[in-house]
């Protein structure tokens, strides 16, 4: 980091190292360890006291993102928790909590394409290795848990184009580290760089795909939004582009055919190899892969593409970032783009009904939102629980939704219970919508954990309206104070 050239202003980042300098003249938002730590577990057990956050199991909190200076056996330093508090994000996007997802649907609408740079602008080839690499001597790709199948890449965005179309997405997978030259790659099924994959290993074809890490956050949580708000074809990127006002950079790879973050800190190139698959858990044979987002370890996949290592190329002085999950950073990457598309979806479905929504942590930031809406006249009762059936049907891994008026704080937990407590009935105030699909990660939504859940992710949705009935509206008014400005009265 340079902080000679910090950025005056979230417009200004461009990549990674000019997000930390930016937070590092934030207080409290960027912390250095210059200790030596082990990145086999022992970083991972720093930072879950630092600043790791909801549904890491207690002791945990949110806190600063994290710079580990002194990894032991590198020369690279490792990041983590960039993104692990919505406040920061915000200010990194130059956003508030409140407009962070509004302002990302602004920038879905009005998309800047990315642009291809010369080699000689790429900072991410100023290094280049590509005789006999092997992954762990250059890169310290760490272990979260002693369960985990091995170091695993958690917050690195793959990138891939279409064989057929020249189709372009990028999407961040869990990819373990199998061997020297061999990573895995977890596809959940219906994303599209897998789509790309089996189009390739029908023709008999290697996919080409770079991994790019350590980059501009704005990349990262664009990256994350899904269909419908971003269907095949659509380049995430370009959501990027708009959100900094300024073309996202790709490079061609030195090695395959595919293109790179050209500011990336750190590029591997590779193809995923057509008709080779591989145990997830092949160097421990433990079973587990490593902490998935609900909180629970996840099991390791029997079968998975191939990734060959070509080459890695990176900055002269990069840092490699990872994510510890399954924490708050997991939970903003997936939630908030969740939020702007929910927004979206009832936005055009009920205009000026939805004023807020907020993917809270415990749902991991896909199985629980919270919905603030309006009520403005009599016939706008019942509207509220339409907008909750709209969400579910969009965004199938919705489990459940709780639905607040407008005095109500989507952001304090409190508060939204104080709702649950004083405007909601069990018996009248509960939507249940039983048999439907919901998240195969989630272990209730199982036959073995109740018998109407006819398979694994078969589970019931619901709506918890914890909105005060309009024609009670006069009942339920919160008592007001007098309005002070706080700062006048303290030293």
């Amino acid at each position: 980091m340079s902080k000679d050239h910090a950025p005056a202003s979230p417009g200004d980042i461009r990549d990674l190292h000019s997000a930390l300098d930016y937070l590092a003249d934030i207080p409290g938002q960027l912390l250095t360890i210059k200790k030596p730590v082990d990145a086999c577990c022992e970083l991972a057990g720093i930072y879950k006291k630092i600043g790791a956050g909801t549904p890491v199991v207690p002791p945990t909190r949110p806190g600063p993102a994290v710079l580990f200076e002194n990894v032991k056996g590198y020369s690279i330093p490792v990041v983590t928790g960039v993104l692990a508090t919505r406040e920061r994000t915000a200010l990194l996007m130059g956003s508030t909590r409140e407009r962070l997802p509004l302002d990302l649907l602004d920038a879905v609408r009005r998309p800047v394409a990315p642009v291809t740079v010369p080699h000689g602008q790429a900072p991410c080839q100023e290094v280049i290795h590509d005789k006999d690499v092997d992954v762990m001597k250059i890169l310290p790709v760490p272990t979260v848990t002693a369960l985990d199948a091995g170091p695993t890449f958690c917050v690195a965005l793959l990138y891939a184009a279409d064989p057929e179309t020249g189709e372009e997405d990028v999407t961040i997978h869990r990819m373990c580290v199998q061997g020297p030259d061999e990573i895995s790659v977890y596809f959940i099924t219906g994303r599209h760089i897998d789509h790309f994959r089996a189009k390739a290993e029908k023709m008999g074809k290697p996919l080409p795909v770079s991994i790019n890490i350590g980059l501009d956050p704005a990349i990262l949580l664009t990256s994350c939004f899904e269909a419908p708000t971003t269907p095949i074809g659509f380049n995430e990127l370009s959501i990027a582009g708009a959100l900094r006002r300024r073309a996202v950079e790709m490079v061609d790879c030195l090695s395959v055919k595919a293109k790179a973050l050209a500011r990336a800190e750190i590029v591997i190139e590779g193809e995923i190899l057509p008709g080779r698959r591989i145990a997830e858990d092949l160097n421990t044979g433990k079973g587990y892969m490593m902490p998935e987002f609900p909180g629970y370890m996840g099991k390791s996949q029997p079968a998975l593409p191939v990734l060959k290592v070509k080459a890695i190329t990176h900055r002269t002085r990069p840092i490699f970032q990872t994510l510890v999950g399954p924490g708050l950073e997991h939970v903003n990457l997936l939630g908030i783009p969740t939020e702007a598309s929910i927004i979206r979806l009832i936005g055009d479905s009920q205009p000026g009904r939805l004023a807020n929504v907020y993917a809270h942590p415990s749902g991991g930031g896909k199985y629980l939102a919270i919905l603030q809406v309006r009520k403005t006249r009599d016939t706008d009762e019942g509207r509220q629980r339409q907008a909750a059936l709209a969400a579910f049907a969009a965004f199938a891994e919705l489990k459940h939704i709780i639905l607040v008026d407008e005095d109500v704080d989507i952001y304090d937990t409190d508060d939204v219970l104080w709702a649950m407590t004083t405007r909601f009935q069990g018996d009248v105030s509960t939507v249940f919508i039983p048999g439907v699909f919901c998240h195969v990660l989630d272990p209730s939504s199982s036959p073995a954990f109740h018998p109407n859940c006819k398979a694994p992710g078969i589970a019931c949705k619901m709506i918890y309206d914890c909105t005060v009935p309009y024609a009670l509206r006069e009942d339920f008014k919160r008592a007001q104070f007098m309005e002070v400005n706080v700062e006048d009265y303290l030293d």
